[in-house]
């Protein structure tokens, strides 16, 4: 693989910023806090790292209501952090993606402070503003994620502002010419300072319906969720004009012409709409975006049925695109409990990352998984999310995937000196990166085992991916390129399963370290419970 084309195959390292190591005693991790654990890192073998905002923020929601998209917020550090991370990330080989939250700003931000206070200024139309209909109630029915309309009152302007996520993350509206360019330019910034990548947050909210039109509501039984509450009456419509519009097509190509003048940089982005995959496909076309992920796998369904489909229907729809997967991140329940029961098996975490991994495409892999952390249980007066505040107790909101990392088998898990913003459940402690280095079974070395096996096979990287029939819960699936192939097989159950191997294949099975082990035995497949197996397609 090219450095060009670096991020094809990758293995991306999700970095909550607030939750991996705190150096200075406040109890939020920071920078300093990344470049101490960089060399743990490399160790992993992924190939880059993600870090969630740390622009300077009133953090409502953490980061991601931004102020000064130039500005590093001191709750983390400062720009010579920034600067020594990226360098010593460099040096051992790491890439560097950081996050981008293009649609939205803070409150705080100063466009908006101007932009509010009347229908004249020059940033007046940069935000999405509109009038109150005749009774004074909101310009139409749009309502946000986070719970209620999606249209705050504003006295100054006698206006509404448009709110996607939380009444203090005013969405910026992409119509105006002005607002794209500093969007750009803001991106800009940071590829002049070395930065390789971006995920660009919630990208396909930037525009919005010009006309304003009523979303369509939803019938019951199409109320699904992915990322939210089920209960959440956002769920109640189909979300037709509040985002994903044509007109985002357009500046998705002038990222891409930006990006292009920097070689070997790559964009990775977030994508929910009503059909995820097909804005994918639509949004990774040529011209547009590097990669691009969904939540399509971070949802409660982790059948194999559900896998093997969502990836048939992504790949139908693809094309030249390149997809990314991932199956835990911050927004959502930690995948070992999602889809173990509740249980941290470590048979089970090691096989999810062998899935993950051996799918077509890149993975972004959250900070935890390579120790099967599961879901931390707190109570209510322990939230700090607004979401699951507003929605508690049927939502427990995002808190229970973000806890600090547990570094230690100590009371403060070698995370923080001070009071950790969010408590560190006992359970983790016993996981700890300490524990687990000294264990040759344990689920960290298996990570570290399984990412050196899959840099020497082109065919996991970047090969193409062919699906065989199998019962649940298994998965079978040849992964290839023109000068090899791989066959792999995956038992997500707790009980042994054996299958046919597919008509006219002979196999060599592989040495595969990391997952349980099954064997291929003559013309039949055997796996043990929450095992794989991985063989070379000799003909």
């Amino acid at each position: 693989m090219s450095d060009s084309t670096w991020w094809r195959g990758a293995v991306i390292y999700q970095i909550y910023l607030r939750s991996f190591l705190d150096t200075n005693g406040d109890g939020v991790g920071d920078l300093p806090g990344i470049i101490d654990k960089l060399d743990y890192i490399a160790g992993l073998g992924v190939d880059a790292i993600w870090i969630t905002p740390f622009f300077k923020s009133p953090m409502a929601d953490f980061g991601y209501d931004i102020a000064d998209y130039r500005a590093v917020d001191p709750l983390f550090g400062s720009m010579a952090d920034f600067e020594r991370l990226l360098e010593r990330a460099h040096a051992l080989g790491l890439k560097v993606m950081i996050d981008q939250v293009l649609s939205h700003t803070s409150i705080e931000h100063p466009w908006f402070r101007e932009s509010r206070q009347n229908r004249t200024n020059p940033k007046a139309d940069w935000y999405v503003w509109a009038n109150a209909r005749d009774d004074g109630t909101p310009p139409n029915n749009w309502l946000s994620i986070f719970g209620g309309v999606a249209w705050r009152w504003e006295p100054r302007r006698c206006q509404y502002y448009l709110h996607n996520f939380l009444p203090s993350q005013p969405d910026l509206n992409f119509h105006h010419p002005a607002v794209r360019a500093a969007a750009l330019d803001n991106l800009r910034f940071w590829l002049e300072r070395g930065v390789d990548a971006f995920r660009l947050d919630a990208i396909n909210f930037c525009f919005h319906d010009a006309r304003l039109r009523d979303n369509p509501p939803k019938p019951k039984d199409r109320r699904v969720g992915r990322g939210f509450s089920p209960d959440n009456p956002y769920a109640f419509q189909y979300h037709y004009y509040n985002n994903t519009q044509p007109e985002n097509l357009g500046f998705l190509e002038d990222i891409r012409r930006l990006m292009d003048r920097y070689p070997g940089t790559a964009t990775l982005g977030e994508i929910a709409s009503e059909d995820s995959l097909a804005t994918m496909a639509e949004y990774t076309g040529p011209r547009r975006l590097h990669m691009g992920y969904s939540f399509e796998l971070l949802t409660d369904d982790g059948s194999a049925a559900y896998i093997r489909a969502t990836v048939e229907r992504l790949e139908a729809k693809l094309h030249d695109g390149w997809p990314c997967w991932a199956i835990s991140n911050h927004d959502v329940e930690r995948v070992i409990s999602r889809w173990g029961d509740g249980a941290a098996a470590p048979a089970l975490a090691k096989l999810l990352t062998a899935l993950v991994l051996s799918l077509r495409g890149s993975a972004c892999v959250y900070q935890g998984e390579e120790l099967g952390l599961p879901e931390a249980e707190l109570s209510f007066d322990e939230l700090q999310d607004p979401y699951g505040i507003a929605f508690w107790p049927n939502f427990k909101g995002r808190d229970g995937c973000r806890t600090p990392m547990p570094w230690t088998d100590t009371d403060d898990a070698g995370f923080s000196t001070g009071t950790p913003w969010l408590p560190i459940p006992r359970e983790h402690r016993a996981l700890a990166v300490s524990r687990q280095e000294t264990d040759p079974d344990s689920v960290l070395n298996g990570f570290r085992a399984f990412l050196r096996w899959r840099k020497r096979h082109a065919a996991l990287r970047d090969g193409d991916i062919r699906f065989f029939d199998a019962p649940e819960p298994l998965l079978l699936f040849r992964r290839g390129t023109p000068d090899a192939a791989l066959l792999v097989a995956i038992n997500l159950g707790a009980a042994p399963m054996t299958l046919p191997a597919p008509a006219g294949l002979r196999l060599r099975q592989l040495d595969c370290p990391g997952p349980r082990a099954g064997r291929v035995h003559g013309a039949e497949l055997e796996l043990p419970g929450h095992a794989a197996i991985y063989a070379e397609i000799l003909a």
